[in-house]
């Protein structure tokens, strides 16, 4: 692929995925114009890099599709003071969106290999506000608590009561939640010690994150 059909394919990915599927903010769109989604891309699949589709990676994860990334990032709102968790590193592309509107992010993966991969890419791009750690995320980072921002970069059946922990008051925690065949973008903010309020943003299917519990399926 030549410079030229690169930065081509790069702005139809964001002009006939992303902006369609209501992704109005100007950051986020001028975001994924400068950081380079084919650099986090493994070599095999350099030519989907802005496919509309979920992008395999070693460990049987997969990167999500273009569209969902821009509207969690979207959906994150997340600002130049934030302290960002992510859970799910995966290649590393949304911990480099996520990295260049935020203060810090740390990152957790469960997978050895993809933790090594999502280092150097976030390394070959000149990030140095991202940690990635090879950790369960699951149990969140309770030592680096209190966060503005948690983004789940997979689905739940629930979010667990353990990771609302480690929510600043005012923060918000945004996942992908619920069963297939139908899951819905959830944003939880903790309005107060004991508070949260769940607001359902659209709705979508993504690959389950590993380790979280499974919420009891209703049998009628």
């Amino acid at each position: 692929m030549t410079l030229h059909n690169v930065e081509q394919a790069r702005f139809n990915m964001i002009e006939q995925q992303i902006r369609p599927w209501d992704v109005a903010d100007s950051a986020v769109l001028e975001l994924l114009a400068v950081v380079k989604r084919e650099d986090f891309v493994p070599s095999s699949y350099k030519a989907m890099a802005f496919a509309d589709m979920a992008i395999p990676l070693p460990g049987q994860q997969v990167m999500l599709a273009p569209r969902q990334q821009a509207r969690l990032l979207q959906d994150a709102a997340v600002q130049a003071t934030d302290k960002v968790l992510e859970i799910g590193t995966g290649s590393g592309f949304t911990t480099a969106l996520l990295a260049k509107q935020a203060q810090r992010v740390i990152s957790l993966e469960i997978h050895p290999e993809l933790a090594d991969l999502a280092r150097a890419n976030l390394q070959r791009a000149g990030i140095h506000n991202a940690e990635v750690r090879c950790a369960d995320g699951a149990q969140g980072a309770a030592a680096d608590a209190p966060f503005d921002v948690i983004l789940l970069g997979g689905s739940v059946s629930e979010v667990p009561p353990a990771l609302l922990q480690q929510l600043k008051v005012g923060g918000r925690l945004v996942a992908i939640v619920g069963q297939e065949p139908i899951m819905h973008a959830t944003v939880i903010t903790r309005t107060s010690d004991s508070n949260f309020q769940s607001t359902e943003k659209w709705d979508d299917n993504a690959p389950r994150l590993q380790n979280f519990a499974q919420a009891p399926s209703f049998r009628f």
